[in-house]
């Protein structure tokens, strides 16, 4: 009796390193065709091909000698499933994880046929309050600062819908953008602010900052609601912390300008 039972312990530690040496193997076309030449059944290979690491060659004439040699189009279409499952896996996970907006530059953006386009930049000169005549009339101040940009005219033109994102360096949000509504001259366009960067619009008939609420999407980016007044047309501009520098008179900066069609 007790020779028995020490045949039966001896039986179970061979037949349970075979098993963890199974385990740790990966089975190929030599192991499903031995298993199979083995007899056992369909239902055995399947869950051991699902169950087991596993790298299988299923070239066209593979899978032809494979099916001559016995095996079922049931485990086939296993082996198939777990080549597949690897590579599958990875790429899903990688786009579920990425960000849509990781390609974007800071910056501000307008949709574009689906697509976030980037609104090109152009230099401000900063003037002080009194150099500007054409802002005479308009009752300016001492302490007001005046952005100047060349041209009468932005070189992007939008019109609604309009759809503006802003992605926002780190330590700012959209509400750090300063949107304005610019003056346009013969050969230029002008918008006023306050000595600081604080808009001014007491003194003077116009207003030249323009209000608009954000909605944070993302981490750094940011979708705008833009008032209706907008659809009056014109030429605007945002004034983006850090681009804008300094708003001394005689420094130079960048805003990201557009004309708007009505």
């Amino acid at each position: 009796m007790r020779l028995r039972s020490l045949a039966v312990v001896l039986l179970l530690s061979i037949l349970c390193g075979a098993t963890c040496a199974l385990a740790q193997e990966a089975l190929t076309n030599a192991s499903i065709e031995k298993m199979a030449k083995a007899g056992l059944g369909d239902d055995v290979i399947v869950s051991m091909i699902q169950s087991q690491p596993g790298h299988y060659e299923l070239t066209p004439d593979t899978l032809i000698s494979l099916k001559k040699g016995g095996i079922s189009e049931k485990v086939l279409a296993a082996m198939a499933a777990k080549n597949a499952a690897p590579a599958a896996a990875p790429a899903a996970a990688a786009a579920a994880g990425k960000d849509p907006y990781e390609d974007l530059d800071i910056g501000v953006y307008y949709k574009l046929k689906d697509v976030w386009t980037l609104i090109p930049s152009e230099s401000v000169n900063w003037k002080t309050g009194g150099a500007l005549k054409s802002f005479a009339t308009n009752g300016i101040v001492k302490g007001d600062v005046n952005g100047h940009l060349n041209g009468k005219q932005s070189g992007t033109e939008l019109r609604t819908p309009l759809e503006i994102l802003i992605k926002t360096p780190e330590g700012s949000e959209a509400t750090d953008y300063q949107l304005v509504h610019m003056h346009v001259n013969s050969d230029n366009r002008e918008f006023r602010t306050k000595t600081g960067g604080v808009f001014h619009s007491s003194g003077g008939a116009t207003k030249d900052a323009v209000q608009f609420q954000q909605t944070r999407i993302a981490k750094h980016i940011y979708t705008l609601t833009l008032p209706d007044k907008l659809a009056s047309g014109g030429e605007y501009g945002f004034l983006a912390p850090g681009l804008t520098n300094s708003t001394a008179s005689g420094s130079t900066g960048k805003a990201y300008t557009f004309h708007f069609l009505e």
